[in-house]
């Protein structure tokens, strides 16, 4: 099996051009000095991801991305990420920017978090959105 899976939850959704896609996640956990075991995405509705977010943290709100750490080892990647599809269409929508650009901010958002990048301060959120841009030029800047 693939060390970068994708699934989806109660949504039908294709994501194309999984193999390129795949190579820019690996590329960027290796530049952040980390190994990947394994990361799972997983697609899903605005209300699965809901349900996950009250069961899970005891957040009864929205969100596009969850990101469950299964790392039980320092440096090393083991993931499960779910996103909300509409909640990614939804922001793409309210930001006009394209969905496929913010499916991909979100999916590297998760990501960072991984590799040890917070948004918990102005700070943090300054340098996880460089980050997330410089990540997501390269993915664009791909044949």
């Amino acid at each position: 099996m693939a060390k970068i899976n994708f699934f989806l939850e109660d949504i039908s959704y294709t994501l194309n051009n999984k193999k390129k896609i795949r190579n820019w996640i690996e590329e960027t956990i290796a530049d952040n000095d980390f190994f990947l075991a394994e990361i799972n995405y997983i697609f899903c509705s605005d209300q699965y991801l809901h349900d996950l977010n009250v069961k899970y943290l005891n957040h009864n709100t929205l969100t596009d991305i969850i990101t469950f750490d299964q790392s039980e080892e320092e440096s090393v990647v083991r993931a499960d990420i779910f996103i909300s599809i509409e909640r990614v269409k939804e922001n793409a929508k309210n930001l006009k920017v394209m969905f496929l650009q913010e499916l991909h901010r979100v999916m590297i958002h998760g990501v960072l978090h991984l590799v040890g990048y917070g948004d918990k301060t102005d700070s943090e959120k300054k340098v996880m959105r460089e980050r997330e841009n410089a990540y997501i030029s390269l993915l664009h800047n791909k044949n």
